[in-house]
């Protein structure tokens, strides 16, 4: 289902423009548009020199970054998830660490560990904590389902609080902090399914598909030749906070915000909910993917240009935000229907007035 045209008047803005701060400096609110705006043109078009399609992944990557989320990419080995987050890592200018989830994987291996330090003049010995891959802005989790629960759960902590516990001391992470997280769909043997309490902690579940034909010319001819494409860093660490900031002003009007609430209570098997929710859901989304809507909406709808979302960024992202929320029951299983057919359907049922 295509994007509404819904375009909201001015007396439907709950908080007015984004452009009117407390003293209405409406001058700071364009500037900050028209940054966002522009950070996004060339953010693609130095992704562009390296990764080949994927416009539609791209885009979902740089929604969750700017509304300060977390995204799992799924998706088949071989079509450049890794190489893509690498690639934003130069771009941003953040520091980077991958991780490579393996069974045998512990959970001192992501958050760090204590060492016995000795001092060679007073001969005293002490204990110094060393700082994990988790200690960075980016962190790539790749492949998180290959690793056992408890390794997993050493993410959770930091994917919420952006705070690490270890050997009893609270540690601080360094903002902005991001985990992009990796999941093959076709391999089972040998996984652990992410947990519904972690999947919920990722923003948005973006699928990778195949490229289509002349894009995969495009990326043979261009993969197999000497040259090697250099990036160019666009924003840096301070830049990316200062915009999450911008996002979160993003006026939004109360039919928008009402809208997104009933499209996540629609996907609850209770009394109202449409029959095909009933029939084929066991757990619907909570109320973090309400959350989640409205963040992604704003986010999108000021990397395009404009002051406040409309109904049409709700349903663009909702595919992304409902993915891995929803929990099929046996009779979708049996029936072989995916979350994304259910997710289409809802768009179609839910109105968009209450």
């Amino acid at each position: 289902m295509g994007p509404s045209p819904n375009v909201l008047s001015p007396k439907e803005i709950r908080k007015g423009h984004l452009m009117s701060n407390e003293h209405g400096d409406v001058a700071a609110g364009q500037a900050a548009i028209g940054e966002l705006t522009g950070a996004r043109d060339k953010i693609l078009e130095q992704v562009r020199r390296v990764i080949v399609g994927q416009e539609r992944v791209v885009d979902e990557l740089l929604l969750a970054l700017f509304a300060d989320g977390h995204g799992l990419l799924v998706g088949v080995p071989g079509l450049a998830k890794t190489l893509l987050i690498s690639t934003l890592a130069q771009i941003f200018d953040l520091r980077f660490s991958r991780i490579q989830f393996t069974p045998d994987l512990m959970p001192s291996d992501i958050t760090g560990t204590e060492i016995l330090e000795e001092n060679r003049s007073t001969g005293q010995r002490t204990f110094k904590f060393v700082r994990g891959p988790v200690f960075a802005n980016l962190v790539l989790a790749d492949e998180i389902n290959r690793t056992p629960p408890k390794t997993q759960a050493a993410l959770l902590q930091a994917m919420q609080e952006k705070q690490v516990t270890a050997a009893g001391e609270t540690y601080s992470l360094d903002l902005p902090f991001f985990v992009l997280a990796t999941q093959n769909p076709i391999e089972l043997e040998g996984t652990y399914p992410l947990p519904e309490a972690q999947l919920d902690r990722f923003m948005f579940n973006i699928l990778v598909d195949y490229p289509d034909e002349p894009e995969e010319v495009e990326i043979v001819t261009s993969t197999t030749g000497a040259e090697v494409p250099e990036v160019s860093k666009v924003l840096n660490a301070a830049d990316i906070v200062r915009l999450q900031q911008v996002v979160r002003r993003v006026p939004v009007a109360d039919p928008i915000v009402s809208y997104a609430v009933r499209l996540a209570r629609s996907t609850r098997p209770a009394e109202g909910a449409p029959g095909f929710i009933r029939d084929w859901i066991a757990w619907g989304a909570g109320p973090r993917a309400s959350q989640y809507l409205v963040l992604g909406a704003k986010a999108r709808a000021i990397l395009h240009g404009r002051e406040t979302p409309t109904i049409g960024d709700i349903q663009a992202v909702a595919p992304a935000v409902f993915r891995h929320r929803l929990v099929t029951n046996f009779n979708a299983e049996a029936e072989g229907v995916k979350p994304d057919r259910i997710i289409t359907m809802l768009l179609e049922s839910v109105p968009e007035k209450a």
